[in-house]
């Protein structure tokens, strides 16, 4: 019963990338993922994997977006290229116990949450 820590947002310009790092002690089991939601829309999955390394990503953002974590599974990381404006958002580190596959992209399955971190992306 750890809260996630997030970090590594910031503004860049469209065609950047921009590396998030989720801090998430205590777990070495388990899911992890990013999720992200701009003003006046819904909370969206971006990616997850599990502990032992199989990933989901949104079908969208395949392909520029990477999501990763480290050998001890403490830190999550989620490399984003070729940013486009409409990935604005607020960019959130979320955690659970269950290790099914593919690991849900829906909100509700995860339990631990971290406060966010801003990624704006301008044209």
């Amino acid at each position: 019963q750890v809260q996630p820590v997030e970090s590594g947002g910031g503004s860049v310009q469209a065609g950047g990338s921009l590396r998030l790092s989720c801090a998430a002690s205590g777990y070495s089991t388990g899911t992890r993922a990013w999720f992200r939601q701009a003003p006046g829309k819904e909370r969206e999955g971006v990616a997850a994997i599990i502990s032992d390394g199989r990933t989901n990503y949104a079908d969208s953002l395949k392909g520029r977006f990477v999501i990763s974590q480290d050998n001890a599974k403490k830190n999550l990381y989620l490399q984003m290229n070729k940013l486009k404006p409409e990935d604005t958002a607020m960019y959130y580190c979320a955690v659970t116990i269950q290790g099914y596959f593919p690991p849900p992209l829906t909100s509700g399955y995860y339990n631990y949450w971290g406060q966010g971190t801003q990624v704006t992306v301008s044209s």
